[in-house]
């Protein structure tokens, strides 16, 4: 069980993607308490003062302007939270309940949310317990912020709605038993603070990044087998190229394309005078394409990271404990997720040339005229057909990816009667590189198969050893095609051993982002 304890604002990527991938316990610094303390004071002192605040004792969106008198102001909070849980669709996955509510929770304990310590306590029990909000994965427009599936998440701490336990569908009462709490009551502020915010929309964009970079080291190991599959050239490697362009991206990956290929090797050697000029994009260009692509994830890292570690609700408190009377409450926009829903549309371009480049290196491999190697990859073909409509498939998924690519962010489409006239569309351009990557895995899983098949054909002559441990971990869940079978396990294994990340250990960690 990962111990984490939230120091707000401070987590790192690692870290997130470790409670993305892991079960996790939470606490939090006890640093964090005076200014969460503080803020849930200031809102006190508005309700206290007879203040009239936006958020606290008003309506919301186009009702800001109503007034709420104090005698209706607990119901004004559980009727946002009830009224916001209006998702559809399939539940997100636990990994994502999860990583959203600790970035709910890194969020809140930064003090400027106007919440008391209890809330935040609730959510970090929920997490503890294992019991998981049932948030169906429709229904944002990710602005402002998140409010249906955080509504969702928040309704459970009333007492309604569902939760998953261990996989299994309860009610609200049974998840609150499981994980020792009582239904709460909301004070001001508290229900917009838990609806308010972009977590939903950075998780499924973090979710996204963490699968690309495991399909990235998967891409540069599987296109360095192809490449010797295929008798390349190393020479397209040479560092001397890179510096030359000076983009730091293609010249990090240009580096690990020339440690996984070594100087040379025994399939290297066999044809260093050979009469080819020049290979084809798909080998030649991979240091640029990829390079290209790890640009992408590294921007998309930067801005994800200060995503998670923001104040993203609406309105802010800011207290000022020294003299309270300076204290002030101010109504902005950070709920407004367009930061993610770019980045996310720029992982959905990596993740679409990844699998691209991926499919085109596998109909080079299937093509003897262009690899040397048997037609479709496999002995007496006519009889076999070999990997003839595997390439079909992964050119099918390629296919599909580049509909998925259109960016999202560009898509409004304005909400609650025009008050909210400009919306992001984060949650959607995040949730759709989950279809992405698995369709770009699919790519990769088929190039894969094809490169191991193709370098058995060059036995026995041996790659370099990083490259036969790779191809050694793919036979050790497939064996080498020497007649027709049934091929979809065998590409469904080698997807698994793909995003797995077990190729990530092939790589320099240091190159990608989640890795610091």
């Amino acid at each position: 069980m990962y111990q984490l304890e939230i120091d707000p604002g401070q987590l790192s990527l690692a870290q997130l993607r470790r409670v993305a991938r892991e079960s996790v316990q939470l606490s939090l610094a006890k640093s964090a308490y005076p200014a969460i303390e503080a803020s849930a004071h200031t809102v006190a002192q508005v309700i206290t003062e007879g203040r009239t605040v936006y958020g606290i004792n008003t309506g919301f969106g186009l009702l800001a302007n109503t007034r709420i008198e104090k005698h209706d102001l607990e119901n004004l909070q559980r009727a946002i939270v009830l009224s916001h849980a209006a998702g559809t669709g399939n539940f997100m996955s636990e990994a994502t309940v999860r990583l959203l509510m600790v970035l709910k929770i890194n969020s809140l304990a930064r003090g400027f949310s106007g919440v008391r310590p209890q809330v935040i306590e609730a959510l970090m029990q929920l997490v503890n317990a294992g019991v998981y909000p049932a948030i169906p994965e429709k229904g944002s427009v990710g602005a402002s912020g998140d409010l249906a599936p955080l509504a969702h998440m928040s309704v459970v701490l009333l007492g309604e709605g569902e939760v998953f336990i261990k996989g299994e569908r309860k009610s609200a009462h049974e998840g609150l038993k499981a994980a020792g709490l009582e239904p709460i009551t909301l004070a001001p502020k508290e229900g917009l603070a838990l609806l308010n915010g972009t977590q939903a929309s950075t998780a499924f964009a973090l979710l996204g990044l963490f699968a690309s970079e495991d399909l990235f080291a998967g891409a540069l190991v599987t296109g360095a087998i192809t490449l010797e599959a295929a008798k390349g050239s190393r020479r397209p490697f040479d560092d001397r190229i890179h510096n030359a362009r000076g983009q730091q991206a293609q010249r990090d990956v240009a580096a690990i394309y020339r440690d996984l290929l070594g100087e040379t090797s025994q399939i290297g050697d066999s044809h260093q005078f050979c009469e080819k000029v020049q290979d084809p994009y798909s080998l030649r260009c991979q240091p640029q394409v990829m390079g290209a692509c790890l640009q992408q994830m590294r921007f998309a890292a930067e801005v994800l990271l200060a995503e998670a570690n923001g104040v993203s609700d609406n309105p802010l408190v800011f207290t000022d404990e020294e003299n309270p009377d300076n204290s002030d409450i101010i109504s902005g926009g950070n709920f407004h997720a367009e930061p993610v829903a770019m980045v996310a549309d720029n992982l959905a371009l990596a993740l679409a040339e990844i699998g691209s480049l991926s499919e085109r290196r596998m109909a080079l491999l299937i093509d003897s005229n262009l690899s040397g190697l048997p037609p479709f990859l496999v002995e007496n073909g006519g009889v076999n057909s070999g990997f003839m409509i595997a390439q079909v498939t992964s050119a099918a998924l390629a296919s599909e990816n580049k509909s998925m690519a259109h960016p999202a962010c560009v898509d409004s489409l304005p909400t609650s009667a025009n008050q909210e006239d400009h919306v992001s569309m984060a949650t959607f351009a995040g949730r759709r590189l989950r279809d992405m990557a698995d369709n770009t895995c699919g790519i990769l899983a088929v190039e894969l198969l094809a490169a191991c098949q193709g370098l058995d054909f060059r036995a026995p002559l041996k790659s370099t050893e990083k490259l036969e441990a790779a191809k050694a971990k793919l036979r050790a869940r497939v064996p080498f095609y020497d007649k027709d079978r049934y091929f979809a396990p065998d590409i469904e294994e080698a997807k698994q051993l793909l995003s797995s990340g077990a190729y990530l250990e092939s790589i320099d960690p240091a190159l990608l982002p989640s890795s610091h």
